[in-house]
């Protein structure tokens, strides 16, 4: 039984490399700014939790998480600041034309 049990890290690197554990997730909230995004991303990045996971944690959509985690691959935290969310987007589309 233990070889189909997954393994998972007791900590990963957060978003500004610090260590980040279960416990040092932020606890629910409705008030999402960009650090509380970017743990959690890194978090399933790391395979601290799963995304079914932090749907469930958060009451998050599949696709709300998702677009999380673009942001953060296309642009980084600065990616996932909402008064600036079009701006990136543009910038993406016109990199992937060249």
């Amino acid at each position: 039984m233990i070889e189909n049990q997954k393994i998972r890290p007791a900590q990963v690197i957060g978003p500004l490399g610090e260590p980040l554990t279960v416990a040092d997730l932020p606890p629910n909230t409705t008030r999402w700014v960009v650090r509380r995004k970017a743990e959690v991303v890194a978090a399933v990045n790391g395979g601290l939790l799963t995304i079914d996971e932090v749907c469930e944690r958060y009451c998050l959509t599949l696709e709300e998480f998702a677009s999380w985690q673009r942001a953060v691959d296309r642009s980084g935290m600065q990616g996932l600041r909402v008064t600036r969310i079009q701006h990136y987007r543009d910038l993406y589309e016109r990199q992937q034309k060249f």
